[in-house]
């Protein structure tokens, strides 16, 4: 099957939001333990994440949403172009095995007043399943925007 051009933009999911904290601060919320772990994934909390930082290397979060049901993700750092771009590949983990694995890519951009994140995560098989994400997102950059406020 052939992809066309409008599928794939369809199926590919696009942030972009403003964070009153400096480039930094924001790539260090994404790629140390210890602070993801405080706003990572919607609403709920993140038992496990592991970061192998540096190209090539893997990751993997444990998040657990507010009836208790547990979901990791996995993936692998492609880019890391400190502190303005970050890429890696997300797949769900089911039964021990990464599905569908698809690409996060995101960019810095210092602003006056802080930061603008642009986020493209995709492609993914359906729209269906890039508007799931796009909640998914939403939900875990307001937590980032709390965290960040928090931190300050």
């Amino acid at each position: 099957m052939t992809t066309t051009a409008i599928d794939t933009e369809s199926k590919t999911l696009r942030i972009e939001r403003d964070f009153r904290a400096p480039v930094e601060r924001v790539f260090d919320a994404f790629t140390k333990p210890e602070f993801a772990k405080e706003w990572w994934g919607p609403e709920g909390i993140v038992p496990k994440i592991e970061f192998d930082l540096r190209e090539g290397g893997a990751w993997r979060a444990v998040m657990e949403n507010t009836e208790g049901q547990q979901y990791t993700v996995a993936g692998v750092y492609k880019i890391i172009e400190r502190p303005h771009r970050l890429v890696y590949t997300w797949g769900w983990v089911e039964d021990g095995e990464r599905g569908l694995e698809t690409t996060v890519d995101i960019r810095l951009t210092q602003i006056e007043g802080g930061t603008r994140l642009t986020l493209v995560h995709g492609v993914f098989d359906s729209v269906a399943e890039r508007e799931d994400h796009g909640k998914g997102w939403s939900s875990s950059l307001n937590c980032l925007d709390s965290y960040l406020s928090k931190a300050e």
